[in-house]
């Protein structure tokens, strides 16, 4: 499975974006059991901003809590990450990740998507 982000850009402080993961193949990507969202800003490590069960569980950074909300959307096989009241600090290249369970182990397989850039403006 290939996951891809879309939906960055250019935003001005106070502002929203919507970002969207998507699979490149026809499989959906609710059979993954979870898809995150991380960001990355340049010269910063990767880190977590939201997590998506495909049981409709969620969770969030603290950073976020409160304005980004990560949800699936059966009908376009998506799971997005609506970011509302952007600060400058949120400007990073998102990425998605995906895992699936591989063993009663709990082993798991792991997917990453291509980034998206989210830039805000103060």
């Amino acid at each position: 499975v290939q996951l891809q982000a879309s939906g960055g850009g250019l935003v001005q402080a106070g502002g929203s974006l919507t970002l969207s993961c998507t699979a490149s193949t026809s499989r959906s990507i609710f059979n993954l059991d979870n898809i995150d969202w991380y960001r990355q800003a340049p010269g910063k490590l990767r880190e977590f901003v939201a997590a998506f069960g495909t049981g409709g569980s969620t969770e969030y950074a603290n950073s976020v809590k409160g304005r980004f909300i990560v949800s699936g959307d059966a009908a376009k096989n998506t799971v997005n990450l609506v970011m509302n009241n952007l600060k400058p600090e949120d400007t990073a290249t998102y990425y998605c990740k995906g895992e699936k369970v591989i063993n009663v182990e709990g082993a798991r397989r792991v997917y990453w998507g291509q980034g998206t850039q989210v830039t805000v403006s103060s």
